[in-house]
Protein backbone atom coordinates (compact mmCIF):
# COMPACT_ATOMS: atom_id res chain seq x y z
CA UNK A 1 0.00 0.00 0.00
CA UNK A 2 1.44 3.34 -0.99
CA UNK A 3 1.78 6.27 1.32
CA UNK A 4 -0.97 8.85 0.90
CA UNK A 5 -0.09 12.15 2.57
CA UNK A 6 -3.69 13.32 2.33
CA UNK A 7 -5.09 10.38 4.30
CA UNK A 8 -3.37 11.27 7.58
CA UNK A 9 -2.28 7.67 7.99
CA UNK A 10 0.33 7.39 10.72
CA UNK A 11 -0.41 10.90 11.95
CA UNK A 12 -3.29 10.07 14.30
CA UNK A 13 -3.18 11.56 17.80
CA UNK A 14 -1.67 8.97 20.06
CA UNK A 15 -1.39 8.59 23.84
CA UNK A 16 0.99 11.01 25.50
CA UNK A 17 2.36 11.24 29.00
CA UNK A 18 -0.03 14.11 29.77
CA UNK A 19 -3.01 11.99 28.71
CA UNK A 20 -2.27 8.89 30.75
CA UNK A 21 -0.43 10.24 33.81
CA UNK A 22 -2.20 11.12 37.02
CA UNK A 23 -2.58 14.75 37.88
CA UNK A 24 -0.40 15.26 40.90
CA UNK A 25 -1.15 18.93 41.47
CA UNK A 26 -2.67 18.08 44.85
CA UNK A 27 -0.01 15.55 45.80
CA UNK A 28 3.08 17.62 44.98
CA UNK A 29 2.94 21.21 46.13
CA UNK A 30 5.54 23.63 47.39
CA UNK A 31 7.16 22.44 50.60
CA UNK A 32 5.25 24.30 53.31
CA UNK A 33 6.22 21.95 56.13
CA UNK A 34 8.09 24.56 58.13
CA UNK A 35 5.29 27.10 57.75
CA UNK A 36 2.57 24.58 58.64
CA UNK A 37 4.47 23.40 61.70
CA UNK A 38 4.98 26.95 62.90
CA UNK A 39 1.38 27.92 62.19
CA UNK A 40 -0.07 24.86 63.95
CA UNK A 41 2.24 25.26 66.93
CA UNK A 42 1.12 28.86 67.31
CA UNK A 43 -2.53 27.80 67.36
CA UNK A 44 -1.91 25.06 69.89
CA UNK A 45 0.16 27.43 72.03
CA UNK A 46 -2.73 29.91 71.96
CA UNK A 47 -5.13 27.21 73.15
CA UNK A 48 -2.68 26.24 75.89
CA UNK A 49 -2.36 29.85 77.06
CA UNK A 50 -6.14 30.25 77.06
CA UNK A 51 -6.56 27.06 79.11
CA UNK A 52 -3.97 28.26 81.60
CA UNK A 53 -5.76 31.59 82.01
CA UNK A 54 -9.17 29.95 82.46
CA UNK A 55 -7.71 27.54 85.00
CA UNK A 56 -8.00 30.28 87.62
CA UNK A 57 -11.81 30.09 87.31
CA UNK A 58 -13.46 27.35 89.34
CA UNK A 59 -15.90 24.78 87.91
CA UNK A 60 -16.20 23.48 84.38
CA UNK A 61 -15.27 25.68 81.44
CA UNK A 62 -15.97 25.27 77.73
CA UNK A 63 -14.35 26.75 74.63
CA UNK A 64 -15.92 26.69 71.17
CA UNK A 65 -13.06 26.58 68.69
CA UNK A 66 -13.78 27.36 65.03
CA UNK A 67 -11.07 26.33 62.57
CA UNK A 68 -10.64 25.11 59.02
CA UNK A 69 -8.69 22.11 60.22
CA UNK A 70 -5.30 21.76 61.90
CA UNK A 71 -2.73 20.25 59.58
CA UNK A 72 0.07 18.38 61.34
CA UNK A 73 3.20 16.86 59.88
CA UNK A 74 3.79 14.20 62.53
CA UNK A 75 5.86 14.18 65.70
CA UNK A 76 6.94 17.79 65.16
CA UNK A 77 3.67 19.01 66.70
CA UNK A 78 2.90 16.08 68.98
CA UNK A 79 4.65 17.62 71.96
CA UNK A 80 2.74 20.89 71.60
CA UNK A 81 -0.56 19.02 71.15
CA UNK A 82 0.00 17.00 74.32
CA UNK A 83 0.90 20.15 76.25
CA UNK A 84 -2.27 21.93 75.11
CA UNK A 85 -4.49 18.95 75.99
CA UNK A 86 -2.84 18.42 79.37
CA UNK A 87 -3.23 22.09 80.31
CA UNK A 88 -6.91 22.00 79.31
CA UNK A 89 -7.59 18.82 81.29
CA UNK A 90 -5.94 20.18 84.44
CA UNK A 91 -7.90 23.43 84.06
CA UNK A 92 -11.21 21.48 83.77
CA UNK A 93 -11.70 22.92 80.29
CA UNK A 94 -13.52 21.14 77.46
CA UNK A 95 -12.84 22.15 73.86
CA UNK A 96 -15.63 21.89 71.29
CA UNK A 97 -14.16 22.04 67.80
CA UNK A 98 -16.08 23.11 64.70
CA UNK A 99 -14.79 22.68 61.15
CA UNK A 100 -15.91 25.90 59.46
CA UNK A 101 -15.46 24.36 56.01
CA UNK A 102 -18.75 22.60 56.59
CA UNK A 103 -19.96 19.87 54.28
CA UNK A 104 -17.65 19.84 51.30
CA UNK A 105 -18.28 18.54 47.81
CA UNK A 106 -15.19 16.97 46.32
CA UNK A 107 -15.80 16.57 42.58
CA UNK A 108 -13.44 14.18 40.78
CA UNK A 109 -12.21 16.92 38.48
CA UNK A 110 -11.59 19.40 41.28
CA UNK A 111 -13.46 22.59 42.10
CA UNK A 112 -12.95 26.11 40.80
CA UNK A 113 -10.14 26.84 43.28
CA UNK A 114 -7.70 24.65 41.30
CA UNK A 115 -6.73 24.14 37.71
CA UNK A 116 -8.60 21.50 35.75
CA UNK A 117 -7.62 17.90 36.39
CA UNK A 118 -6.00 15.77 33.73
CA UNK A 119 -4.78 12.21 33.49
CA UNK A 120 -6.40 8.98 34.62
CA UNK A 121 -6.58 9.97 38.30
CA UNK A 122 -9.90 11.69 37.62
CA UNK A 123 -11.42 8.42 36.38
CA UNK A 124 -9.66 5.94 38.71
CA UNK A 125 -10.74 7.69 41.90
CA UNK A 126 -7.22 8.47 43.09
CA UNK A 127 -7.75 12.20 42.73
CA UNK A 128 -10.81 12.14 44.98
CA UNK A 129 -9.04 9.84 47.45
CA UNK A 130 -6.20 12.34 47.81
CA UNK A 131 -8.68 15.10 48.54
CA UNK A 132 -10.38 12.98 51.20
CA UNK A 133 -7.03 12.08 52.78
CA UNK A 134 -6.08 15.75 53.02
CA UNK A 135 -9.42 16.65 54.62
CA UNK A 136 -9.32 13.79 57.13
CA UNK A 137 -5.74 14.64 58.09
CA UNK A 138 -6.67 18.24 58.88
CA UNK A 139 -9.72 17.09 60.90
CA UNK A 140 -7.80 14.53 62.98
CA UNK A 141 -6.33 17.11 65.35
CA UNK A 142 -9.74 18.74 65.85
CA UNK A 143 -11.16 15.35 66.87
CA UNK A 144 -8.22 14.67 69.23
CA UNK A 145 -8.54 18.07 70.92
CA UNK A 146 -12.25 17.56 71.52
CA UNK A 147 -12.18 13.91 72.58
CA UNK A 148 -9.23 14.19 74.99
CA UNK A 149 -10.63 17.26 76.76
CA UNK A 150 -14.21 16.00 77.14
CA UNK A 151 -15.67 18.05 74.31
CA UNK A 152 -16.99 17.08 70.93
CA UNK A 153 -15.97 17.71 67.32
CA UNK A 154 -18.53 18.96 64.78
CA UNK A 155 -17.41 18.10 61.27
CA UNK A 156 -18.93 17.99 57.78
CA UNK A 157 -22.00 20.05 58.62
CA UNK A 158 -23.21 23.46 57.52
CA UNK A 159 -25.36 23.89 60.62
CA UNK A 160 -23.34 25.27 63.54
CA UNK A 161 -26.28 25.43 65.95
CA UNK A 162 -25.75 21.90 67.35
CA UNK A 163 -22.31 22.93 68.59
CA UNK A 164 -23.76 25.73 70.74
CA UNK A 165 -26.65 23.55 71.90
CA UNK A 166 -24.41 20.65 72.89
CA UNK A 167 -21.99 22.89 74.79
CA UNK A 168 -24.86 24.45 76.77
CA UNK A 169 -26.36 21.05 77.57
CA UNK A 170 -23.02 19.63 78.75
CA UNK A 171 -22.41 22.52 81.13
CA UNK A 172 -25.96 22.88 82.46
CA UNK A 173 -25.64 19.79 84.68
CA UNK A 174 -22.66 17.54 85.29
CA UNK A 175 -20.85 15.55 87.96
CA UNK A 176 -17.28 16.14 89.08
CA UNK A 177 -15.47 12.98 90.17
CA UNK A 178 -12.04 13.09 91.74
CA UNK A 179 -9.59 10.51 92.99
CA UNK A 180 -5.95 10.20 93.93
CA UNK A 181 -3.90 7.91 91.73
CA UNK A 182 -1.79 5.24 93.41
CA UNK A 183 0.62 5.29 90.45
CA UNK A 184 3.34 7.72 91.52
CA UNK A 185 5.55 7.20 88.46
CA UNK A 186 6.29 10.54 86.79
CA UNK A 187 6.58 9.06 83.33
CA UNK A 188 4.38 11.53 81.40
CA UNK A 189 2.29 8.71 79.93
CA UNK A 190 -1.37 9.03 79.07
CA UNK A 191 -3.44 7.24 81.71
CA UNK A 192 -6.78 6.06 80.50
CA UNK A 193 -9.80 6.35 82.80
CA UNK A 194 -12.86 4.17 82.26
CA UNK A 195 -16.20 4.89 83.94
CA UNK A 196 -19.04 2.36 84.02
CA UNK A 197 -22.64 2.39 85.24
CA UNK A 198 -24.82 -0.42 86.48
CA UNK A 199 -27.84 1.04 84.69
CA UNK A 200 -27.78 0.17 81.02
CA UNK A 201 -30.29 2.85 80.06
CA UNK A 202 -27.77 5.60 80.89
CA UNK A 203 -24.72 6.69 78.93
CA UNK A 204 -21.52 8.23 80.26
CA UNK A 205 -19.59 10.91 78.41
CA UNK A 206 -16.32 11.96 80.03
CA UNK A 207 -12.69 12.61 79.32
CA UNK A 208 -10.64 9.67 78.16
CA UNK A 209 -7.96 10.22 80.78
CA UNK A 210 -5.05 12.49 81.60
CA UNK A 211 -1.30 12.83 81.16
CA UNK A 212 0.73 11.95 84.22
CA UNK A 213 3.31 14.47 85.42
CA UNK A 214 6.66 13.89 83.74
CA UNK A 215 10.04 14.43 85.30
CA UNK A 216 12.96 15.33 83.10
CA UNK A 217 14.21 11.76 82.70
CA UNK A 218 10.92 10.71 81.10
CA UNK A 219 10.48 13.69 78.79
CA UNK A 220 10.88 13.26 75.04
CA UNK A 221 13.44 14.96 72.84
CA UNK A 222 10.72 17.23 71.46
CA UNK A 223 9.59 18.18 74.98
CA UNK A 224 13.14 19.03 76.00
CA UNK A 225 13.71 21.17 72.93
CA UNK A 226 10.39 22.94 73.49
CA UNK A 227 11.43 23.83 77.05
CA UNK A 228 14.71 25.31 75.79
CA UNK A 229 12.88 27.44 73.21
CA UNK A 230 10.34 28.58 75.81
CA UNK A 231 13.16 29.66 78.11
CA UNK A 232 14.81 31.60 75.30
CA UNK A 233 11.54 33.35 74.43
CA UNK A 234 10.53 34.08 78.02
CA UNK A 235 11.06 37.53 79.53
CA UNK A 236 11.41 35.82 82.93
CA UNK A 237 13.37 32.60 82.33
CA UNK A 238 14.35 30.15 85.05
CA UNK A 239 17.45 30.72 87.16
CA UNK A 240 17.61 27.35 88.91
CA UNK A 241 21.34 27.08 88.31
CA UNK A 242 23.78 30.02 88.31
CA UNK A 243 25.17 31.03 84.92
CA UNK A 244 27.91 33.59 84.31
CA UNK A 245 28.95 35.10 80.99
CA UNK A 246 31.57 37.41 79.52
CA UNK A 247 32.16 38.83 76.05
CA UNK A 248 34.71 40.92 74.17
CA UNK A 249 35.36 42.24 70.68
CA UNK A 250 38.18 42.00 68.13
CA UNK A 251 38.19 43.72 64.76
CA UNK A 252 38.57 41.52 61.70
CA UNK A 253 37.75 44.27 59.18
CA UNK A 254 36.20 47.73 59.36
CA UNK A 255 32.64 46.40 59.67
CA UNK A 256 33.22 42.86 60.93
CA UNK A 257 34.14 42.00 64.50
CA UNK A 258 34.66 38.72 66.30
CA UNK A 259 32.80 38.68 69.63
CA UNK A 260 33.98 35.80 71.88
CA UNK A 261 31.39 34.49 74.32
CA UNK A 262 32.36 32.50 77.42
CA UNK A 263 29.68 30.81 79.55
CA UNK A 264 30.49 29.43 83.01
CA UNK A 265 28.49 27.10 85.26
CA UNK A 266 29.83 26.23 88.74
CA UNK A 267 30.76 22.56 88.87
CA UNK A 268 29.16 22.23 92.32
CA UNK A 269 25.63 22.52 90.83
CA UNK A 270 26.14 19.87 88.12
CA UNK A 271 24.98 16.35 89.09
CA UNK A 272 27.03 13.46 87.72
CA UNK A 273 26.14 9.83 87.05
CA UNK A 274 28.72 7.11 87.57
CA UNK A 275 29.23 5.09 84.38
CA UNK A 276 32.00 2.52 84.52
CA UNK A 277 35.16 4.25 85.70
CA UNK A 278 33.91 7.76 84.86
CA UNK A 279 31.45 10.33 86.17
CA UNK A 280 29.38 11.72 83.33
CA UNK A 281 26.97 14.56 82.74
CA UNK A 282 25.72 16.69 79.85
CA UNK A 283 24.76 20.34 79.50
CA UNK A 284 22.58 21.83 76.77
CA UNK A 285 23.58 25.35 75.76
CA UNK A 286 21.34 27.57 73.61
CA UNK A 287 21.47 31.27 72.92
CA UNK A 288 20.97 34.07 70.44
CA UNK A 289 22.18 37.57 69.73
CA UNK A 290 19.79 40.20 68.36
CA UNK A 291 19.95 43.89 67.66
CA UNK A 292 17.59 46.47 69.13
CA UNK A 293 15.08 45.79 66.32
CA UNK A 294 14.93 42.09 67.33
CA UNK A 295 16.70 41.00 64.15
CA UNK A 296 18.73 37.83 64.77
CA UNK A 297 22.47 37.96 64.10
CA UNK A 298 23.52 34.55 65.40
CA UNK A 299 22.55 31.53 67.48
CA UNK A 300 24.22 29.02 69.78
CA UNK A 301 22.98 25.43 70.10
CA UNK A 302 25.30 22.80 71.50
CA UNK A 303 25.51 19.91 73.95
CA UNK A 304 28.52 19.75 76.26
CA UNK A 305 29.46 16.22 77.32
CA UNK A 306 31.45 15.87 80.53
CA UNK A 307 33.38 12.73 81.45
CA UNK A 308 35.84 12.84 84.37
CA UNK A 309 37.52 10.30 86.62
CA UNK A 310 35.93 11.81 89.70
CA UNK A 311 33.20 14.40 89.97
CA UNK A 312 34.86 15.83 93.07
CA UNK A 313 37.49 17.50 90.86
CA UNK A 314 34.82 19.29 88.82
CA UNK A 315 32.77 20.34 91.85
CA UNK A 316 35.67 22.46 93.06
CA UNK A 317 35.97 24.19 89.69
CA UNK A 318 33.86 25.76 86.95
CA UNK A 319 32.68 24.30 83.66
CA UNK A 320 33.25 26.77 80.82
CA UNK A 321 31.82 26.79 77.30
CA UNK A 322 33.37 29.09 74.67
CA UNK A 323 31.78 30.24 71.43
CA UNK A 324 31.57 33.44 69.41
CA UNK A 325 29.72 35.59 66.90
CA UNK A 326 30.70 37.72 63.91
CA UNK A 327 28.95 41.08 64.20
CA UNK A 328 29.06 44.57 62.69
CA UNK A 329 29.41 47.55 65.03
CA UNK A 330 26.23 48.22 67.02
CA UNK A 331 24.24 47.49 70.16
CA UNK A 332 22.95 43.95 70.72
CA UNK A 333 21.17 41.76 73.26
CA UNK A 334 22.77 38.41 74.06
CA UNK A 335 20.79 35.70 75.86
CA UNK A 336 22.04 32.24 76.83
CA UNK A 337 20.14 29.36 78.46
CA UNK A 338 21.95 26.39 80.03
CA UNK A 339 20.25 23.16 81.14
CA UNK A 340 21.82 20.24 82.96
CA UNK A 341 20.33 17.00 81.71
CA UNK A 342 20.14 15.00 84.93
CA UNK A 343 17.31 16.86 86.67
CA UNK A 344 16.42 19.31 83.89
CA UNK A 345 17.22 22.45 85.87
CA UNK A 346 17.96 25.51 83.77
CA UNK A 347 19.75 28.79 84.20
CA UNK A 348 19.99 31.86 82.00
CA UNK A 349 22.01 34.99 81.44
CA UNK A 350 20.97 38.03 79.41
CA UNK A 351 23.09 41.11 78.79
CA UNK A 352 23.65 43.97 76.38
CA UNK A 353 26.66 43.74 74.08
CA UNK A 354 28.19 46.87 72.57
CA UNK A 355 30.49 46.46 69.57
CA UNK A 356 32.11 49.89 69.10
CA UNK A 357 32.99 51.39 65.76
CA UNK A 358 36.73 52.01 66.11
CA UNK A 359 36.97 54.02 62.90
CA UNK A 360 37.32 57.41 64.61
CA UNK A 361 39.07 56.28 67.82
CA UNK A 362 42.47 57.82 68.54
CA UNK A 363 43.78 54.43 69.69
CA UNK A 364 41.83 51.61 68.04
CA UNK A 365 41.97 49.12 70.90
CA UNK A 366 40.21 45.77 71.29
CA UNK A 367 38.84 44.53 74.58
CA UNK A 368 41.39 43.28 77.12
CA UNK A 369 40.98 39.55 77.82
CA UNK A 370 42.41 38.23 81.11
CA UNK A 371 43.24 34.54 81.32
CA UNK A 372 45.17 31.97 83.30
CA UNK A 373 44.78 28.99 80.97
CA UNK A 374 45.83 27.91 77.51
CA UNK A 375 44.99 24.75 75.63
CA UNK A 376 46.11 23.19 72.38
CA UNK A 377 43.88 24.11 69.44
CA UNK A 378 43.89 24.10 65.68
CA UNK A 379 44.55 27.41 64.04
CA UNK A 380 41.36 29.42 63.42
CA UNK A 381 41.83 32.33 61.11
CA UNK A 382 38.86 34.35 62.39
CA UNK A 383 39.52 33.75 66.11
CA UNK A 384 42.28 36.02 67.43
CA UNK A 385 42.39 34.04 70.70
CA UNK A 386 43.87 31.07 68.83
CA UNK A 387 47.54 31.70 68.09
CA UNK A 388 50.52 29.46 67.37
CA UNK A 389 48.60 26.24 68.03
CA UNK A 390 47.16 27.27 71.40
CA UNK A 391 43.92 28.92 72.47
CA UNK A 392 43.65 31.46 75.24
CA UNK A 393 40.74 30.62 77.58
CA UNK A 394 39.10 33.86 78.80
CA UNK A 395 38.48 34.21 82.52
CA UNK A 396 34.82 35.00 83.20
CA UNK A 397 35.08 35.50 86.95
CA UNK A 398 38.44 37.37 87.01
CA UNK A 399 39.41 35.28 90.06
CA UNK A 400 42.95 33.89 90.08
CA UNK A 401 45.24 31.92 92.40
CA UNK A 402 48.75 33.02 93.29
CA UNK A 403 50.21 29.86 91.77
CA UNK A 404 48.86 30.78 88.32
CA UNK A 405 50.17 32.86 85.45
CA UNK A 406 48.08 35.86 84.41
CA UNK A 407 47.80 36.58 80.68
CA UNK A 408 46.44 39.89 79.37
CA UNK A 409 45.68 39.76 75.64
CA UNK A 410 44.61 42.71 73.48
CA UNK A 411 45.14 44.17 70.02
CA UNK A 412 45.74 47.66 68.59
CA UNK A 413 44.48 48.35 65.06
CA UNK A 414 45.91 50.77 62.50
CA UNK A 415 48.65 52.23 64.71
CA UNK A 416 50.31 55.28 63.20
CA UNK A 417 53.20 54.18 60.92
CA UNK A 418 56.65 55.58 61.41
CA UNK A 419 57.87 58.05 58.81
CA UNK A 420 61.35 58.76 60.14
CA UNK A 421 64.53 57.66 58.47
CA UNK A 422 64.91 54.61 60.74
CA UNK A 423 61.58 53.13 59.59
CA UNK A 424 62.32 50.09 57.42
CA UNK A 425 58.91 49.69 55.73
CA UNK A 426 55.31 50.84 55.85
CA UNK A 427 54.55 48.34 58.65
CA UNK A 428 57.02 49.99 61.02
CA UNK A 429 55.34 51.34 64.17
CA UNK A 430 56.27 52.20 67.72
CA UNK A 431 53.81 51.04 70.41
CA UNK A 432 54.50 50.92 74.16
CA UNK A 433 52.41 49.05 76.71
CA UNK A 434 52.46 47.82 80.31
CA UNK A 435 50.03 46.72 83.03
CA UNK A 436 49.82 48.37 86.46
CA UNK A 437 48.02 46.88 89.47
CA UNK A 438 46.42 49.18 92.02
CA UNK A 439 45.06 48.45 95.47
CA UNK A 440 42.96 51.48 96.24
CA UNK A 441 45.11 54.47 95.28
CA UNK A 442 48.38 52.60 95.74
CA UNK A 443 50.26 51.08 92.83
CA UNK A 444 51.38 47.63 93.96
CA UNK A 445 53.09 46.35 90.83
CA UNK A 446 53.74 47.25 87.19
CA UNK A 447 54.98 44.94 84.46
CA UNK A 448 58.02 45.85 82.37
CA UNK A 449 57.24 47.95 79.30
CA UNK A 450 56.58 45.91 76.16
CA UNK A 451 57.51 47.48 72.83
CA UNK A 452 56.21 46.73 69.33
CA UNK A 453 58.02 48.05 66.26
CA UNK A 454 55.98 46.41 63.49
CA UNK A 455 52.57 44.92 62.78
CA UNK A 456 52.47 41.21 63.62
CA UNK A 457 48.91 40.59 62.33
CA UNK A 458 49.15 42.31 58.98
CA UNK A 459 46.00 40.76 57.52
CA UNK A 460 44.02 42.72 60.12
CA UNK A 461 46.39 45.70 60.30
CA UNK A 462 46.88 44.87 63.98
CA UNK A 463 49.60 44.75 66.57
CA UNK A 464 48.86 42.01 69.12
CA UNK A 465 50.08 42.03 72.72
CA UNK A 466 50.15 39.33 75.39
CA UNK A 467 51.42 40.49 78.76
CA UNK A 468 52.41 37.71 81.17
CA UNK A 469 52.64 38.09 84.94
CA UNK A 470 53.41 35.46 87.62
CA UNK A 471 50.79 36.17 90.27
CA UNK A 472 53.30 35.40 93.00
CA UNK A 473 54.24 39.05 92.51
CA UNK A 474 50.87 40.13 93.97
CA UNK A 475 49.67 39.60 97.57
CA UNK A 476 46.11 38.21 97.87
CA UNK A 477 43.37 40.81 97.51
CA UNK A 478 41.25 42.87 95.12
CA UNK A 479 43.06 44.81 92.41
CA UNK A 480 42.33 47.28 89.66
CA UNK A 481 44.41 46.38 86.62
CA UNK A 482 45.19 49.32 84.32
CA UNK A 483 46.60 48.52 80.88
CA UNK A 484 48.69 51.39 79.51
CA UNK A 485 48.71 51.60 75.70
CA UNK A 486 50.74 54.36 74.02
CA UNK A 487 51.04 55.11 70.30
CA UNK A 488 54.42 56.81 70.49
CA UNK A 489 54.36 58.04 66.87
CA UNK A 490 51.01 59.85 67.08
CA UNK A 491 51.24 60.72 70.77
CA UNK A 492 47.90 59.01 71.51
CA UNK A 493 47.19 56.75 74.47
CA UNK A 494 44.49 54.64 76.15
CA UNK A 495 44.17 53.25 79.69
CA UNK A 496 41.50 50.49 79.89
CA UNK A 497 40.85 49.06 83.37
CA UNK A 498 39.43 45.84 84.78
CA UNK A 499 38.94 44.41 88.27
CA UNK A 500 40.36 41.09 89.44
CA UNK A 501 40.83 39.06 92.61
CA UNK A 502 43.99 37.23 93.63
CA UNK A 503 43.63 34.64 96.38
Amino acid sequence: QGFDPESGHGLEAGATADDIADNTDDAFVGDETEFNTFNTDRRLEALKSLAGALGQIEQKKSVLYFASGLQRTGIENQSQLRAAINTAVRANLSIYTVDVRGLQALPPGGDASKASQFGTGTFSGRSVQRQFDSTFSSQETLVTLAADTGGRAFLDTNDFRPAFTRMIEDTSMYYVLGYRSSNEAKDGRFRKITLTLKRRDLKIESRRGYYAPADFQHSTREDRERVIQEQLASDLPSTDIPVYLSTGYFRLSNFRYFVPVSVVVPGAVIPFTRTGAEDRSTLDVAGFVRDKSQRPFGIIRDTVKLAVDTAQDVKRKNVQYDSGFFLPPGNYVLKVVVRENQTGQTGSFETEVVVPNLKDAAVKLSSVVPSSQKQAARQKRDNPLVRNGSELIPSVTHVFSRNQQLYLYFEVYDPTPRTDADAKDKNAIHMLTSAAFYKGDTKVYETPIAEATELNARDRRASTFELTLPLTQLPPGFYTCQVNVIDDVAGHFAFPRLALLVR
